[in-house]
């Protein structure tokens, strides 16, 4: 190994789809059944909406970010360079903290994904397959990262179009639904309390979790630095990536709000396996099974490759150990790889042996890091921006723009503050902000007691 730059072999389809597959998720083919019971037809149409919006401002400044500036470390490494080193190290931890608990909460999933049918196999034989999986295809390149990921994002994508083009035939007569003699039309849109049954404030407190659902999309900027032109390919992906996404997201949403009253939306697993029974598909549950085990192994394939991109980063600063900036022939950051997934390991056993509590709290300490990532981006540009221009930097000289500059960054930031502290609204997710705030006080510390001194440029 040899401390060395990574190699640039990720493709346009490859950017495109590790954006997309990364927010569309477990989350979005089981978490919208919880928010439509929350907030209602309406509200849950809004609320997603909303959070599609403010996931395209971040976006915007992501990308001219990234393409100035297309390094694996991302907006840590801008945090560092712009806004300053300290809050670059400290987002880059609880970046990197957010994912290994993560990933084990994937995988662990996935083996119970598996008991439906394997109810005999034990679980740890599956997970000892798909986390061998995970850890050999971010071993073997970026390229098939790319590739794995590309066909595992295929696969949901397809699900969400068939979903989209069945549920509109369902919604509008042209396809008979169980139990319904006439098409649903806009009827469960005025039923059971109207378009907003819990009022305005339901809306606020669930876009606490649709702003999470929406978190993944970052990771076009880490891959940014292992990809072939990112000039051309970095602007595109971030373009199609936002509004493809807020059409999936808004039309599933409309759709699932027409064919299932809300009122009946919290009591299934997941809204479409029940849309998809009602339509009379053969194997629904089935199907979907396959769906969401691919979309969790997506999910944690794509942790593992921007977390460890992260710590990467760090170590080229100096702010973690050296060792972990070495670099195999093919550009593998293979022992910042090794401690990630060592990591993760650690989390799988404690969810495995440690009381519930303990696991549960580490995983809610851990989900502040993506929003305090989102947090960063348009501080980072707005710092940026005023250094460029100070030194005789010409905005026309900039390969991507963010449009409606300053308005878009300060809306993008102003939002997602008002999400991060509508934590406290709520009594089960203030442990989040409790144990994120104290992880984020710890790593500012830690930092300018014994890490200050050793602080290398995060970008030339």
């Amino acid at each position: 190994m040899q401390e060395q730059q990574l190699k640039r072999t990720l493709k346009p389809r490859h950017l495109f789809m590790i954006a997309l597959g990364g927010v569309v998720g477990t989350g979005f083919f089981l978490g919208t059944s919880q928010t439509l019971h929350q907030a209602g037809p309406g509200g849950a149409l809004l609320a997603y909406t909303l959070g599609g919006l403010v996931m395209f401002l971040v976006m915007l400044c992501l990308g001219e970010l990234a393409v100035a500036m297309p390094v694996s470390g991302s907006f840590q490494a801008y945090a560092s360079k712009y806004i300053g080193p300290g809050t670059g190290f400290t987002v880059g931890i609880m970046y990197w903290f957010s994912w290994p608990p993560t990933i084990a909460l994937d995988i662990t999933s996935i083996a119970q994904m598996m008991k439906r049918w394997f109810p005999d196999t034990d679980s740890w034989v599956w997970i000892i397959l798909f986390s061998s999986l995970l850890f050999i295809i971010n071993a073997i390149s970026a390229r098939s990262f790319g590739e794995s990921e590309f066909w595992f994002s295929s696969i949901k994508v397809i699900t969400i179009i068939l979903f989209i083009i069945l549920g509109l035939g369902a919604l509008f007569g042209l396809i008979p639904m169980k139990g319904h003699e006439t098409a649903p039309m806009l009827t469960n849109y005025t039923a059971h309390g109207g378009f907003f049954p819990h009022g305005m404030i339901a809306i606020l407190l669930t876009m606490i979790t649709v702003n999470f659902s929406f978190q993944g999309t970052e990771m076009v900027g880490i891959a940014a630095g292992e990809s072939d032109e990112p000039e051309k390919t970095i602007p595109r992906a971030i373009r199609q990536t936002s509004w493809r996404t807020i059409l999936f997201y808004v039309l599933s949403i409309a759709i699932l709000a027409g064919l299932m009253p809300w009122t009946e939306a919290g009591k299934v697993q997941s809204p479409f396996v029940w849309v998809f029974d009602q339509i009379g598909i053969p194997y629904a549950a089935d199907i979907m099974n396959f769906v969401i085990i691919t979309a969790l192994f997506s999910a944690a394939n794509a942790g593992l490759y921007s977390s460890t991109r992260i710590i990467w980063s760090l170590s080229k600063e100096g702010l973690v150990p050296k060792i972990l900036s070495k670099v195999t022939k093919r550009g593998i950051p293979m022992i910042s790889l090794s401690v990630t997934f060592f990591f993760s390991v650690i989390a799988l056993l404690t969810n495995k042996y440690a009381p519930e509590k303990a696991f549960n709290w580490l995983i809610n300490a851990a989900g502040m890091g993506a929003i305090i990532g989102w947090i960063s981006i348009p501080l980072s540009l707005m710092f940026f921006r005023k250094r460029y221009l100070e030194e005789g930097g010409k905005l026309e000289a900039l390969k991507f723009r963010t449009p409606l500059y300053p308005f878009v960054p300060m809306m993008a930031l102003l939002l997602n503050v008002i999400f991060l502290f509508s934590l406290l609204l709520v009594d089960d997710l203030r442990v989040i902000f409790t144990g994120g705030s104290i992880i984020l006080i710890l790593c500012y510390v830690y930092y300018f007691l014994f890490l200050r001194k050793k602080q290398k440029p995060a970008i030339d």
